[in-house]
């Protein structure tokens, strides 16, 4: 089954008609209300909001009509009913389809509005026919709307137990441990390098198991499990406040089910609750 959003790249036109509308508020989504919660604007083109110094971005197609992108001024107004909401916010109250394509177009129009000019030279730069990429016609640096890969880990012995972190602001929740790629290092070596930084242990096994666009500002995050071999817990007090080795029948509260840190967490949980081989806690004891 296709996706209902499909991107689409300069220079290519949107068709005539209704199509749907996203104006951001100083880099902020502005959707409409409803009974639901919000859904996105729709208008014929006639209806358009345009704002007064800003390109309107033709993004993507979503249930078949375009979607398009602008920026407000920063000073506007909302109309009675429209209502800026954040995307972490957004994660929580639209379905799949819809939160990437409002997320494709907040990085998008964040990249155009960013990438004027050249970081080499600082000479304006223009669009590369088919990419939503920049170039600069006086150096030829060529420069395309960022990605940074992160990983995040869930740390078990094998067993029951599973380490997880807290940082400093999260109250009651912890998580995966987390942290970004580096230049010239695979995801595997960034597993083994963020856990043993952040919590002075080593990992084996590494396993994949998903990915998810974390767009705050243009993360993508890729998710692994990892077994426990060796070392005693001790904290980067920068990065962490605490790090718990749980066991899975004793969690504490979890970051967000929409969160791939909950999937990777509760997938673990649940394989393990239910394997063959597991034993009844206390059995050994």
């Amino acid at each position: 089954m296709p996706a209902l959003f499909q991107r689409v790249y300069p220079p290519a036109q949107p068709p005539e008609g209704p199509a749907y509308l996203l104006p951001l508020l100083n880099g902020t989504p502005v959707l409409l209300e409803c009974e639901d919660g919000v859904t996105l604007l729709r208008a014929d083109e006639s209806d358009v909001l345009l704002p007064t110094t800003h390109s309107v971005y033709y993004v993507g197609m979503l249930d078949g009509l375009p979607m398009m992108a602008y920026e407000l001024l920063s000073e506007s107004e909302l109309p009675v009913g429209w209502r800026g909401v954040d995307l972490r916010t957004l994660l929580t109250l639209l379905d799949g389809d819809r939160y990437t394509a409002i997320s494709w177009a907040v990085q998008i129009v964040s990249w155009l509005r960013d990438s004027r000019y050249c970081p080499r030279c600082a000479h304006p730069r223009e669009m590369v026919e088919g990419t939503w990429g920049r170039r600069c016609p006086a150096c030829g640096y060529i420069g395309y709307p960022p990605v940074s890969p992160a990983i995040l880990v869930l740390v078990h012995d094998g067993e029951d137990q599973v380490l997880l972190a807290h940082k400093p602001g999260w109250g009651k929740r912890y998580s995966c441990i987390a942290g970004f790629a580096e230049p010239a290092e695979s995801l595997e070596l960034c597993v083994q390098r963020e856990v043993y930084e952040e919590v002075g242990v080593e990992v084996t096994d590494i396993s994949y198991v998903g990915s998810q666009s974390w767009p705050f500002p243009h993360q993508l995050m890729v998710g692994f499990t990892a077994r426990y071999v060796g070392g005693t817990v001790k904290i980067d007090q920068q990065e962490l406040d605490d790090a718990v080795w749980y066991h899975i029948d004793d969690l504490p509260t979890l970051p967000s089910a929409h969160s791939l840190a909950h999937h990777i967490i509760m997938s673990w949980v649940e394989a393990r609750r239910y394997s063959p081989t597991r034993e009844p806690r206390g059995a050994r004891e």
